[in-house]
């Protein structure tokens, strides 16, 4: 096991690239594996909680409040169906947490404060992964203010590299303000269909332009994994054997060996 919280944000303005399964079951594989792991929802949309079985109706502390300093991460993070793994859930309330924290002279800092005070926390997690919105607004930024590193789904398809270039550019732009130390943990690329030339193409593309950033592990499009969340469960705890929960466990080894690295560096 890595010493120490490792952050990374999963992070990237396009909807619909497998972020948040990215995040679930990448976190999951870690906790198979060993790790404790905490994620955080910070998109409004709630998708991570209720695809780890979190009802609505439960989310009592969310990370609304723990941006805003209503709460500390110790309090609002649960237990979730997998071993190892909790969540800090999201509401909608955080639609309206740019609004409420913009005038704040550390309102990019709000949730790098907040694990900081959780940072001697006994039982500490290994791993903290955080959830962003597709969209690189405040939530986004804090995530990648808080983080070490970034990664970042990207999907197999025509404009897989349409809007890269500014999600990379809003790192460099972080690294340069609020976190000299951030930098990029990868790219993975996600629903991927052998049988389509135009997805092998794209993985092609995609590495041509950025090398070794882009992750050897490749997820394919599973029907598996696109019906777990109906039923509040990572992939991996769904269906272990099918193709999607192996690739995601792939990246999870993939992922550490990275982060070694980093840290050896």
């Amino acid at each position: 096991m890595i010493n120490g919280p490792r952050i990374i944000t999963v992070a990237n303005q396009k909807g619909g690239v497998g972020k948040t399964t990215t995040t679930i079951n990448l976190a999951t594989a870690l906790a198979a594996i060993g790790e404790r792991v905490l994620i955080i929802d910070l998109d409004p949309q709630g998708n991570a909680s209720t695809g780890l079985g979190i009802d609505r109706r439960n989310r009592e502390i969310s990370s609304y409040d723990v941006i805003v300093g209503n709460a500390e991460v110790a309090d609002a993070a649960v237990a979730t169906v997998v071993p190892g793994l909790s969540i800090i859930a999201s509401t909608l309330d955080l639609l309206g947490v740019e609004m409420e924290i913009a005038a704040s002279a550390d309102r990019v800092l709000k949730l790098k404060n907040a694990l900081a005070r959780n940072a001697g926390e006994r039982n500490g997690f290994s791993y903290v992964l955080i959830d962003c919105p597709p969209s690189l607004n405040l939530l986004t930024l804090n995530s990648m203010a808080a983080a070490d590193s970034v990664l970042v789904p990207l999907q197999c398809e025509f404009f897989a590299l349409e809007g890269l270039s500014q999600l990379l550019e809003t790192v460099d732009q972080v690294r340069r303000t609020v976190n000299p130390k951030l930098t990029i943990q990868g790219i993975v690329m996600t629903m991927y269909d052998g049988r389509n030339n135009l997805a092998h193409q794209v993985v092609e593309d995609v590495r041509a332009h950025m090398g070794e950033t882009v992750y050897e592990t490749i997820i394919p499009r599973n029907v598996r994994v696109s019906e777990a969340p109906s039923f509040g469960k990572p992939a991996i705890l769904y269906d272990l054997k099918c193709s999607g929960s192996q690739a995601y466990l792939q990246l999870a080894s993939e992922v550490i060996r990275r982060e070694r690295r980093l840290r050896a560096a």
